[in-house]
């Protein structure tokens, strides 16, 4: 089975942006697909949307905008993986985050099942974040 691989994901890039005739920035593929093109666009818009239900309870931004998620893959099956960072190794919510993110891309109709890795390496920093989390959390 080939699976679909995206490309690390441009911090903040909202689903709205993304160009409709070729696969959104932060979900390029990277080999074949079995999916269709519509399908698998649906389904990124969706798994973004999700994400952005998650929001850090320390930080009144969703995790999404705030740059934590670097990696979504869509496999042929539907099944997604994620990887995703903390803003710090010492997170009070290291526990519960991943488990959030998880849970809103499993909501996501069509989506089979997901796995969701903290990953370390490149280390999260503010430059990761969205003009709206920075607006939000007034970092201008």
């Amino acid at each position: 089975m080939s699976d679909k691989m995206t490309d690390e994901i441009p911090a903040g890039t909202p689903a709205s942006e993304f160009p409709t005739e070729k696969p959104p920035q932060n979900a390029a593929v990277s080999g074949a697909s079995a999916l269709p093109q519509d399908e698998l666009n649906r389904l990124t818009d969706d798994i973004i949307a999700g994400i952005k239900t998650v929001y850090d309870p320390e930080i009144p931004a969703d995790v999404y905008e705030i740059g934590l998620i670097y990696k979504i893959d869509i496999g042929d099956d539907r099944a997604v993986k994620i990887d995703m960072s903390l803003t710090s190794p010492n997170c009070p919510s290291a526990q519960e985050l991943p488990i959030m993110v998880e849970n809103a891309v499993s909501s996501v109709p069509g989506v089979k099942e997901t796995k969701v890795t903290v990953v370390w390496d490149p280390p999260w920093d503010p430059s990761r974040m969205s003009d709206e989390a920075r607006l939000v959390l007034n970092m201008w």
